[in-house]
């Protein structure tokens, strides 16, 4: 989609920079990208340990080490 904005070209220098970007809609697409991936895994944070009956994690790995006949390390 095309659209016209205006970025405070010092904001759009970093973007740049800090994305390896090659050119301004290159940075700008991979910010917008980056800020939805970070949104959508808060989100997602936001249902952790919700589930009622998931292993735990110490169950998970306890299970892990007596499948491969390893003793557990801790």
């Amino acid at each position: 989609m095309k659209t016209t904005i205006d970025i405070p070209s010092d904001e759009l220098e970093d973007a740049i920079r800090f994305t390896n970007a090659k050119t301004k809609r290159e940075a700008v697409v991979t910010a917008i990208a980056d800020f939805n991936k970070r949104k959508r895994m808060a989100e997602l944070l936001k249902h952790a340990g919700t589930c009622p009956g998931m292993m735990t994690v110490e169950e998970l790995r306890a299970g892990r080490w007596h499948r491969n006949g390893s003793v557990d390390p801790d």
